[in-house]
């Protein structure tokens, strides 16, 4: 069992266009893949003239295996899709927003993080500032 939670669709880890969006939205609704991103000039072997790229994998464990044992990695983040989600244009203006958003996470903002039906609105409505 994964500590976190492991990608909606296996067959299309991998699959997914390089570019996201990085961060932000406070929730999220699927875990699409984790990534681990390598740097050939901190000593990740150069498999793309030089270039940075990543690996995919299906769970955490996975990608953490596989950052800790390779060289000029980075530590694993994690691509959630979001359907319904937060923006902050400036500290504490909350806006919900809908629509399909695929962005990069810390892993570690997925604990308690998992949007359910009522998750924005009662999220807004406890930070609201009066």
């Amino acid at each position: 069992m994964s500590i976190f939670p492991v990608a909606v669709d296996e067959k299309m880890v991998g699959e997914y266009p390089a570019e996201a969006k990085s961060g932000g939205g406070y929730f999220y609704d699927d875990v699409l893949e984790y990534r681990v991103w390598c740097r050939p000039w901190l000593g990740a072997p150069d498999e793309f003239d030089g270039e940075v790229y990543y690996y995919a994998f299906s769970s955490f464990e996975a990608a953490k295996e596989f950052s800790d044992n390779t060289k000029g990695s980075e530590q694993p983040l994690v691509l959630v899709k979001q359907i319904e989600w937060i923006d902050e244009p400036t500290l504490g203006q909350f806006i919900p927003m809908k629509g399909e958003r695929v962005t990069e996470w810390l892993v570690e903002w997925l604990q308690g993080n998992k949007r359910a039906q009522h998750t924005i609105s009662q999220f807004i409505e406890a930070n609201v500032v009066a």
